[in-house]
């Protein structure tokens, strides 16, 4: 299964821009979060439990994180440093620039990959990330969008809105830096339709890359609560196969998917169970693109793997 058959996936960007395998490497910059530390709530978004997706602080240096995951790969000799749990953007700009330095100080170590929300990306944070890039870094800052509609924004308690994604958009794009969103199909309230539009939105106010996953329910969260009493029903791998797929095919081919899908383990994992291991659904998804067609096939713009 070659997902670079159908879509344009950041591994394959990668690889073009700089000749061989890069990898990503997951780092935890002792951050908070808005929603976490009572500046707009205390309980975070309805769906996460962040020690699902990230590594809950830094007890190691940055430098000594990315020794540790360099020592988990031994396919790639270039890296990405990946600021991935909770707001990497939530501190004061001298604070980030420590952090961001060290990581980008690092042997190897050829870019970074900044997770945010769009509500916590200040013009200096920016002007920061912009004077990576203009020093030859790849620099992607990646905002938690999730969905476009604010009406669903407000129920998963996000604690901010599209106006406030695309403000951050839009300053990103002054400074030449390119935006990676990241969305979710099933949420609350959400049927396709919405999932569609979402996609149509963020494209009209323009993006350089995407990030595409199912909802899933994670203990610890306040959705574990709602599933618990049957109020979620979360989409079934056959389903959101074929959405992830038509979500694809209306999406132009120079945007890159940096993710179609993702995973959780148990006892983190509740639902849905198709989602602890990773390639039934990239399979699910491959298999429905290589049916329907590839990546930008429904704009008239096919895919082509270079």
């Amino acid at each position: 299964m070659d997902l670079t058959r159908h879509l344009h996936t950041f591994g394959h960007y990668l690889k073009t821009r700089f000749g061989e395998k890069v990898h990503k490497l997951s780092l935890a910059g002792d951050f908070t979060c808005p929603n976490r530390d009572g500046t707009l709530d205390r309980g975070g978004c309805t769906f996460c439990n962040v020690k699902s997706f990230g590594r809950e602080g830094a007890a190691l240096s940055i430098a000594e994180q990315i020794t540790r995951e360099k020592h988990k790969t031994d396919r790639a000799r270039r890296y990405l440093a990946y600021f991935q749990a909770y707001t990497s953007t939530y501190a004061e700009v001298a604070t980030l620039k420590a952090l961001y330095d060290e990581a980008a100080s690092q042997r190897d170590v050829v870019g970074l990959c900044v997770g945010t929300r769009p509500d916590c990306v200040p013009d200096a944070a920016l002007d920061l990330l912009a004077g990576y890039q203009q020093r030859g870094y790849e620099v992607w800052l990646e905002l938690g969008l999730q969905t476009a509609h604010d009406a669903t924004q407000a129920l998963i308690r996000r604690g901010h809105g599209l106006a406030d994604y695309r403000d951050a958009v839009q300053r990103a794009h002054r400074r030449g830096l390119k935006v990676c969103t990241h969305l979710i199909a099933g949420l609350p309230g959400e049927d396709d339709r919405h999932v569609r539009q979402t996609l149509a939105t963020v494209l009209d106010i323009g993006v350089e890359g995407l990030k595409l996953h199912p909802l899933m329910i994670v203990r610890g969260s306040r959705m574990a609560a709602q599933y618990r009493r049957g109020e979620i029903a979360p989409l079934t791998q056959e389903h959101y196969a074929a959405l992830a797929a038509e979500l694809i095919r209306h999406t132009p081919p120079e945007v890159v998917y940096h993710r179609v899908s993702a995973t959780a383990q148990a006892p983190t994992l509740i639902a849905p169970h198709w989602c602890g291991p990773r390639w039934p659904a990239l399979q699910a998804i491959a298999a429905n693109l290589a049916a329907s067609g590839p990546q930008g096939s429904a704009l008239g713009r096919p895919w082509r793997a270079g």
